[in-house]
């Protein structure tokens, strides 16, 4: 007879922002990223504050939610929240920086565009970006974290709205469908065509066999 697994237990999204409590900071920010791994487009960033002790119903991790979804949680963040905002890096940016210091950037203007100014930002990952702020990373943290996953919904569809435009611009790559992440319709339509002005050159080499920078 097998034996039962053990249901797991059930996500306390609001441990870190009580931890943070304890040591005295009042204005926390959620801290997170969308678009890292494409071949196209600028990264984006978003930070949230969101009232001590609010657990937004259907905030979870960004990619674990329906574009739908995601659109109808955008609202209720930004209506929601004490402030919010978000930044990003063009993909000339992060050609020049390379993507992790671009991400930073991006965090770096999503912070410095609160309405309201944190104290400290959780920020997902294990990498600490330099903000005027002291920083916790967590890692998964937008499974773990309110205000994370809160910032999390509102980088990406930040990001996929600016696709969605973009495609407009450039129909033959197919944005509006991949936002552009490297699908194999993506690949054979740079092979096509080339790259276009929002590609990131840096990202190429490998599918292109040269610098097209």
């Amino acid at each position: 007879m097998s034996a039962r697994k053990a249901p797991a237990a059930p996500v306390d999204w609001l441990f870190f922002e009580r931890e943070a409590m304890k040591d005295g900071y009042t204005s926390i920010c959620g801290v997170d990223e969308a678009g890292r791994g494409p071949l196209a487009g600028p990264v984006f960033a978003a930070a949230v504050i969101l009232p001590q002790g609010c657990v937004l119903e259907g905030v979870r991790d960004s990619k674990k939610i329906s574009e739908k979804k995601r659109e109808l949680l955008y609202e209720t963040i930004t209506q929601t929240a004490k402030a919010w905002s978000v930044g990003f890096a063009t993909e000339q940016e992060i050609d020049e920086l390379n993507i992790l210091q671009a991400t930073f950037l991006a965090m770096r203007r999503a912070v410095e565009g609160l309405s309201v100014p944190a104290q400290i930002a959780l920020v997902d990952g294990n990498q600490t970006p330099p903000l005027s702020m002291p920083v916790r990373t967590i890692v998964k943290g937008d499974a773990r974290c309110e205000s994370i996953a809160a910032a999390s919904i509102l980088a990406k569809v930040s990001r996929d709205r600016l696709m969605r435009e973009i495609d407009t611009l450039y129909p033959a790559y197919g944005f509006a469908k991949h936002k552009g992440y490297g699908t194999a319709a993506h690949r054979e339509a740079l092979l096509r065509y080339g790259p276009c002005p929002v590609h990131r050159k840096t990202f190429l080499k490998k599918i292109l066999g040269q610098d097209h920078g």
